[in-house]
């Protein structure tokens, strides 16, 4: 059993929902990110994710963009990523980690290399956000050979019958989009999202995590009954960019996330 599902399953058994967080990869700093990452467990995030940093991350809002022009002024790569990973790994063995990012940083590497040094090292899901169905057969199936979930995205003014088509090409879960637009976005309506995650879990088994929009334990109440997991990004996102004292306000916001969707 890989570590997204028994995260899940294990969640499921004690009537919990997961905390998925997500950072950028070298920002600040690659040191700060790994740091970052420990705190995040050690105050209840069960999945982390990781934004691979891109030129062009078009659907990220303007915390995140920012986020991504500070690890590429370091000049972070994706082996970069994979070597924080392997970091992560000599402590913690347990927390899955997913790699979220576009098509062209994924595909420089290639395809075939990309998953198995995934594996290597540790990684356990990839989002790739650009990825339509169609094109992703050989993603799909070198992920699966080296036993990396392949993570998709749905929003709410996805089809009905590409829902389908979506949720039956994902392993691992399912990333609703919570709200039209980017990430960052503000108007989270929890009675839209209770309507649109129904009929999502109609068309799969695997757990649901709902994302953007989600910043504080209001926030986080607001959908937390809804599916499986919650995903929060911008919020930490923005408190690295603001500097200062950054562990002890991702704890905090850890935190204060972690008890809100747990109670």
């Amino acid at each position: 059993m890989n570590r997204i599902k028994k995260t899940f399953d294990e969640l499921s058994s004690n009537d919990s929902k997961a905390l998925i967080t997500y950072i950028v990869a070298g920002d600040p700093d690659l040191d700060t990110t790994l740091n970052i990452m420990n705190c995040m467990v050690e105050e209840g995030a069960d999945i982390i994710e990781i934004g691979i940093p891109f030129s062009d991350p078009m659907a990220e809002g303007v915390s995140i963009q920012k986020g991504h022009e500070r690890a590429l002024l370091n000049k972070t790569s994706i082996k970069d990523a994979l070597n924080l990973v392997s970091k992560f790994r000599n402590s913690n063995k347990t927390t899955p980690v997913v790699f979220m990012g576009y098509m062209n940083t994924f595909e420089s590497m290639g395809v075939k290399e990309l998953c198995k040094a995934a594996a290597d090292q540790g990684v356990d899901g990839l989002l790739i956000v650009d990825m339509p169905p169609e094109e992703s057969t050989e993603f799909s199936t070198e992920a699966e050979n080296n036993g990396i979930d392949v993570i998709r995205l749905i929003a709410p003014t996805t089809d009905i019958s590409r829902v389908k088509q979506i949720c039956d090409l994902s392993s691992g879960y399912i990333y609703y989009i919570s709200v039209k637009g980017i990430t960052g976005s503000n108007d989270l309506d929890s009675e839209d999202v209770k309507q649109k995650v129904n009929l999502l879990g109609s068309a799969t088994d695997l757990p649901i995590a709902i994302g953007f929009g989600i910043k504080d334990s209001d926030s986080a109440l607001s959908v937390k009954d809804l599916a499986d997991g919650i995903v929060a990004g911008s919020v930490f996102v923005d408190l690295i960019g603001e500097g200062g004292d950054t562990i002890s306000k991702v704890a905090k916001k850890t935190k204060e996330l972690s008890i809100a969707i747990k109670k």
